[in-house]
């Protein structure tokens, strides 16, 4: 499966300048734990960075900064992992791997942002697939009884 395939494409995305209070009620809103940064750039909106709540957590709140004093472009990440939409889901999860990351961006081939793909999102997809090999043994061993019956 490709990441593109597995991702969310409701994607909740805000702007460099946005507040960390307003960035904040945009989470509470959208039940998000994080928020896309992206700037239009020739006709595409580009990912080019990503706020989460830990990051309101440790750099502003910890820190007892004013919210109202700093801005997503002054505490996201820039160095932003990005991931193609035909990437296979193996490829990405080792990408996130490396880099320590829990959600990623996915992009098409003009950089335009299409999807966001998480952790969990690999995870369920991954139990999904492990539930069904389980049940493959029990439904063997049926079929097994069934022919010495």
């Amino acid at each position: 499966m490709s990441a593109g395939k597995l991702c969310h494409r409701d994607v909740i995305t805000t702007h460099k300048d946005t507040s960390i209070r307003g960035a904040a009620r945009l989470m509470r809103e959208h039940h998000v734990g994080c928020l896309i940064v992206t700037e239009e750039k020739a006709g595409t909106t580009e990912p080019v960075g990503i706020l989460t709540d830990r990051d309101i957590v440790m750099e502003v709140i910890a820190t007892d900064l004013a919210l109202d004093d700093v801005t997503v472009g002054d505490i996201m990440s820039y160095a932003l992992l990005k991931v193609c939409e035909s990437d296979s889901i193996m490829e990405t999860a080792q990408r996130m791997r490396a880099r320590g990351v829990r959600r990623v961006p996915v992009i098409d081939k003009q950089c335009g942002l299409v999807g966001i793909l998480t952790l969990d999102d690999i995870l369920e997809l991954l139990g999904e697939e492990l539930s069904m090999l389980a049940k493959l043994t029990s439904r063997e061993a049926e079929q097994e009884q069934k022919k010495r019956a």
